[in-house]
Order: C-alpha cells, then structure tokens, then sequence
C-alpha cells in the first residue's frame, strides 16, 4: 500500500477507533491495538508505543468535555489514579520481558472475560439499591449528574470501594502491559464493583485514562517503541474521533452504551487470541 493512502486509512480507522473508545471509556487504545495490527499488519509493540499516545490524546479531548458536562465523578476518579498510575509503571517494565504472542494472549484473554458481568445486565439503565459503603462516605464519593436522555437528574451512591480499589491496582498493571489505558478494567470496577451509573463509569475512566498512560510513556519513549510516523496520525485521528464520541454520548442511554461495549470487546477479543495463537496470519 503507498504511504499516503496507509497514512489517510489509519486516520480515518483511529476516527472510528477514537469515537467508540470515548463512548463506552476504553479511550480507543483497545481498539487501536488490534487496528494497527491485525489491519495493517504493524509490529505490536510500535502498536501498543502509538496507542499510548493516543490514549493520552483521547483523555485530554474527552475527558475535558464530560468534566464540562459534570457527568464525571472527579472524586472517585483521584482516588482511583493512586491505584492505576503504580500498576501502570510495574506493567510497563513487565511488557519489555515478554514474547509479543503473549500479549497478544493476554490481550485476548483480558477482554473475553471482562465482557462476562456486562452481560448479566445488558438492558439495565441504572443501578438501584446502592447505599454508600464507609470509604465512600468518609471520601465523599457520591455524587449526582443531569441526564439528558432520562430528562432529570441523577443521585448516585457508591459501594465496595476497597474491592474496586484492587481492580484498580490490575488495571494499571494491564494498561501499562498492553498500551491500552485500560478502560476496560476501569469501566468494569466502577460499574460492577462500586456500582457508579454506566455514563459516570464511562467518562470517569476517560478522564483517569490518561493520567494512567502518562505514568508508563515515558518507559515506551525510552524502549524506542513510538514510532512518530504511525503515532502522529494515529493521535490525531483518535483525538477528533473522542470529540464526535463525547457528543454522542449524552443523547444515548446508560444500557445502549453497554450494548455497543459489549459486542465491541467480543470481536476484538476473539482477533487478538487467534492472532497470539498462531492461528491468523
């Protein structure tokens, strides 16, 4: 393929990557990863080196729009970033140790089974019976936002913050293994654990997300592993595509956002573990 119609299709797939990630708080970096590598066939660890980029572009253009729409818990997400950013840095060190077939395993493995508690309760809109556990009282984490859809607002409580807090722990270790910011984990520990609403859960990862990278770039820059001709492109086009997500985002519901992560973080699963398994070329 010539370098210039490479260059305009990776753009336009980190658009695409960039507005589901800002939708449903994975950042785009989950998708990123598989794009460059299975797409167009790019070495994943130059994949994870531009993903890294890229989630830090996705935070800062997402993130600040949900801040501005209040639907972000500031609270919960400082809190939460004692615990992400020195899982991050461990992950990091850990991923120049090991064969890229294993992350591509890891990878794999990671998404399939945080797509499991998601669909127990696909079409739920809010969570009900929550009452604030002792951290969150003594933390003042819950909190309340204006949702568009349902036309009025929200007051939310929050529970199981230590367990959530250890979730937090692994997805720093995972984010800096794999490159991913790891939305995921974040979004999963917040609304399954602590029980947040899924808007709060989304946004409030997209704004840790990047702080989470940031702690584990500096060891990718170090390693050689951002490679500015497929990094640029790839930030940028994520970044406009974090714009259109944050826009979409407050006119869909909390259960249509998990019917998109859902299905989403099945297929990209299923790639990447035959990809590590040697069973797609």
């Amino acid at each position: 393929m010539h370098a210039f119609i490479f260059l305009v299709v990776m753009f336009f797939g980190s658009v695409m990557a960039g507005t589901i990630g800002a939708l449903v708080g994975l950042g785009g970096g989950v998708l990123i990863v598989p794009l460059l590598t299975i797409g167009f066939g790019v070495d994943i660890r130059y994949a994870i080196g531009a993903s890294i980029v890229s989630v830090i572009a996705t935070s800062s253009g997402a993130a600040a729009a949900y801040v501005k729409d209040r639907i972000t818990n500031l609270r919960v997400g400082m809190f939460l970033e004692i615990a992400t950013t020195s899982g991050a840095i461990a992950g990091a060190i850990v991923a120049g140790l090991v064969h890229t077939d294993v992350l591509f395993i890891v990878f794999g493995l990671v998404l399939g089974i945080s797509v499991l508690p998601l669909v127990r309760r696909l079409a739920e809109e809010l969570p009900s019976g929550v009452r604030n556990d002792w951290w969150a009282s003594k933390l003042r984490l819950s909190g309340e936002y204006h949702d568009a859809v349902l036309g009025r607002t929200i007051d939310y409580q929050v529970t199981h913050v230590p367990w959530g807090f250890a979730m937090m722990s692994l997805a720093g270790v995972i984010s800096g293994l794999l490159g991913i910011g790891s939305g995921t984990f974040k979004v999963l520990a917040m609304d399954n654990a602590m029980r947040l609403p899924m808007k709060v859960s989304t946004t409030t990862s997209n704004f840790m997300i990047g702080v989470t990278a940031a702690a584990s770039a500096g060891v990718y820059l170090s390693r050689g592993d951002v490679n500015p001709f497929i990094a640029v492109p790839v930030a940028l086009g994520v970044l406009l595509g974090a714009g259109l997500g944050t826009r979409i985002l407050v006119r869909v519901s909390n259960a249509a956002i998990r019917m998109v992560f859902v299905p989403v973080l099945l297929i990209v699963a299923l790639e990447m573990l035959l990809r590590g398994l040697g069973l797609r070329g």
